[in-house]
Parts: structure tokens; sequence; C-alpha cells
């Protein structure tokens, strides 16, 4: 079989360039498919069709969609196979963002206090990476963002020296499923305005305004999403 997912890589045709792990590159690939809703919620997954779209075996691809199960995106069923998870309904959205602003701002807070020079290092390398993403292929530009957003914050729930915050937030997935919850290439500047405040502040060892502002990139992002949630739902 000729390695499709060695030839240049499609936002409609999921082509993928040589990876340097091919594992990875799968992964990237249906996780892609399943942010843009390009797969869409409750949608079967057909290992037999990835094989044939990516030109990979079904050994990478089974790896990759145990990954994304353990994110909660995909969902396994005995005899029946594979489907891409359910979305978010309105009250677990809203469930979601008021646990965030329970525990978000005081680890912000706390990072700022107790972050080391060098993981404040890696957050400012993130920020600026979230920053240079650009929409020449749409859905790659889309999934690395939500990537890239929820490794930022996840980021500074570690730097907060509190193990049951840093876990409970990685076990949301909370990123992954906010993108999730619709497809866009707008600019994302708003969101990189608010981060650029947070890790302002936090650099700044500010614990006050590190929490403040991400209250407020919290809030602002609830209102991003539950607009669009509440305009697609009429």
């Amino acid at each position: 079989m000729t390695n499709r997912i060695s030839e240049l890589k499609n936002g409609d045709t999921g082509l993928l360039r040589r990876p340097t792990r091919l594992g990875d590159e799968v992964y990237g690939a249906i996780y892609s498919q399943l942010m843009s809703l390009k797969i869409p919620p409750g949608g079967r997954i057909a290992v037999d069709n990835l094989v044939r779209e990516l030109g990979v075996s079904q050994t990478p691809i089974r790896e990759a969609l145990s990954r994304l199960e353990a994110q909660g995106l995909v969902v396994k069923q005995h005899l029946i196979g594979y489907s891409a998870a359910p979305q978010m309904d309105l009250a677990g959205l809203e469930q979601l963002y008021d646990l965030r602003m329970l525990v978000e701002p005081f680890a912000a807070a706390q990072a700022a206090r107790l972050m080391p020079d060098e993981a404040i290092a890696s957050l400012e390398t993130i920020d600026s990476d979230m920053r240079q993403i650009r929409n020449e292929d749409a859905r790659a530009a889309y999934s690395r963002f939500a990537q890239s957003d929820g490794a930022f914050h996840d980021m500074i729930a570690l730097g907060s020296g509190n193990n049951l915050i840093h876990e409970t937030l990685s076990r949301l997935h909370t990123h992954v499923h906010l993108f999730r919850l619709y497809y866009h290439t707008r600019a994302t500047s708003d969101a990189n305005r608010e981060h650029g405040r947070i890790l302002a502040a936090i650099k700044d060892r500010s614990p006050k305004a590190a929490e403040t502002a991400m209250r407020d990139h919290i809030e602002r992002s609830r209102k991003r999403f539950m607009k669009f949630f509440t305009d697609h739902q009429e």
C-alpha cells in the first residue's frame, strides 16, 4: 500500500506530510476531523475508512483512537466499534465554567507566586506559538490552537503547585470539549490578548493581577461560547 500519510497535507482530504512519529500524526489527523466536526458528534468512525483515507495500517489508527477515547472525544462500544462522542449540552457548559471560575483564578494567583522561571519561559513559548498560528489550512490551524490553548492553561494549573487542581482540570479536557462545540476560522485575537494579560501578571509575580486576568478571561470565554451555543440551539 502506498503510504498516503507521507504526502502533502490537505484540509479536506486528510493527506499528511511525512511525520516524525507516525502515531502522533495519525492522532493529529483524526483529532482535527473531530474538532472541526468533519466527523460529527455521534458519527460512526470506521477504522477501515481511515486506513484507506490516511494510507496507514490499522495499528496506528487504533492507537490514536484509544488516545482520543481517553480524552472523551471518542466512544468505543462492544460489537459496534468507535464513534465520535456526543457534544456537551448547555447545562454541562454552564457547570464547566462554574468550576473553572472557582479554581483557575486561584491557580493563576498561585502560579504567579510559585511557578519556576523556566516554566514561565515555556508558557511564553506556548503563547508565542498561538499568536503565530495562521489559517492557511483552517482545520489544522483550529486544532493546533485548541491544543495550545489547553497546554497554556494546563501549565498554569501545574505551576500552581496544587496537584489536585491540576489533576481535576486535566481529567476534564476542558479546552478540547469547548473548542469542539463549534468550528470557526475567525482569528482568535481576543483569546490571545487575554492570555497575554495573564502571562504578564505571572511574569510580574503579581498574584492579584494574575487572578483578576484569569477571572476576566474565563468570563469572556464563557460569553463567547455561550453566545454561539445558544444561537445555534434556536
